[in-house]
């Protein structure tokens, strides 16, 4: 079987084709970073507009990367939610569209489901159950996953994730959109326990997260210390640490709690080399092992929901011809696949 995934939840557009026995035979993503880094952040009405001048040319890169034509389609997936409902629907429109006029069978997916199985596109890949730390620009939780659609949200953020924190104080510290990439790049440049910030809600049990207070503790940081170079890559170094201690501490709670040997991490935060380094070492401490997608799929993008969609239409679920976007789409009300 053979599906188009179409990827525009947010501010990059993404189409991949994906096959079941072959693998992913193409991707092509559109990165919307410089219309948006004038502005510090994403603008909705120009990413969905951005959207619509970039799918369609990407789809057809995609299949002729392929070396594919529309008939050699089995499918198409595209991001249901969430996201940003203009660019949603700018996918889901075409993904319809496309699949009415090509009589294909479609369905929509839940973006946070590609990113949690992100890891299956690589040639290593987590068994059922495990673990699964999802941290990106606009979430963060932790999920117990026995099986595709077979999902348990152990814990979440209560105000900004992860990556959203990292943005905001990358802007505190003068740093250029997007922030949290040039945040732990600036890091990387720091003294390590510089300064101590603390861990939010990791003395407190349950699995929750809460970043916004960590935010304001780098912010009055950053206004009370001096402006130069070295300082600002200490509070970043300070910051990132106590970010990834916090989800470290959090992770190993939850697999106490689940008996979980694997752990899965996954978005755009995942990439951070400080964070993967952490739960890699707090895994093999723990006799287990953490699996994570390549850098270029922890960030948005087509082939992670070409694969999703691909096991939900081979389970035979499809969706119907009316057009939704789902900006609020709970992960744990999705049906399982069998």
């Amino acid at each position: 079987m053979r599906v188009l995934g179409i990827e525009t939840s947010c501010d990059e557009t993404g189409i991949a084709v994906y096959d079941d026995k072959k693998g992913l035979l193409s991707h092509a993503l559109y990165s919307q970073v410089k219309l948006h880094a004038d502005y510090g952040g994403v603008v909705p009405e120009l990413a969905s507009r951005d959207h619509v001048r970039k799918i369609v040319p990407l789809i057809r890169q995609a299949l002729a990367d392929a070396d594919m034509t529309i008939e050699d389609l089995d499918g198409i997936a595209y991001t249901k939610g969430p996201g940003l409902i203009g660019a949603l629907l700018v996918g889901a429109c075409v993904g319809r569209a496309l699949a009415f006029s090509w009589d294909k069978p479609a369905i929509g997916v839940h973006h946070m489901e590609g990113h949690l199985l992100a890891p299956m596109l690589e040639d290593d890949v987590p068994a059922f159950p495990f673990l699964a730390l999802l941290v990106s620009g606009g979430h963060s939780m932790l999920v117990g996953v026995e099986g595709i659609g077979r999902y348990e949200v152990l814990g979440e953020s209560v105000d900004d994730a992860a990556g959203e924190a990292f943005d905001k104080t990358a802007k505190l510290l003068g740093l250029d959109y997007p922030g949290g990439p040039r945040l732990a790049k600036l890091a990387a440049k720091g003294i390590e326990k510089s300064y101590r910030f603390p861990r939010p809600m990791t003395d407190k049990p349950g699995l929750n997260f809460s970043f916004s207070g960590l935010k304001t503790f780098a912010a009055n940081t950053i206004a009370a210390e001096p402006k130069d170079d070295q300082t600002r890559a200490n509070i970043a170094c300070a910051f990132e640490e106590a970010v990834v201690d916090t989800l470290a501490i959090k992770c190993k709670r939850a697999l106490k709690q689940t008996g979980y040997e694997r752990l899965v991490i996954a978005g755009g935060v995942s990439a951070n080399t400080r964070l993967r380094a952490s739960l890699a070492e707090m895994m093999k401490n723990l006799g287990g092992k953490v699996y994570y997608p390549r850098d270029e799929f922890c960030t948005d993008n087509g082939a992670m929901i070409a694969y999703a969609g691909l096991q939900r239409l081979k389970a035979g679920q499809t969706d119907d011809l009316s057009v939704k976007g789902q900006p609020r789409w709970p992960l744990d009300t999705l049906a399982p696949v069998d």
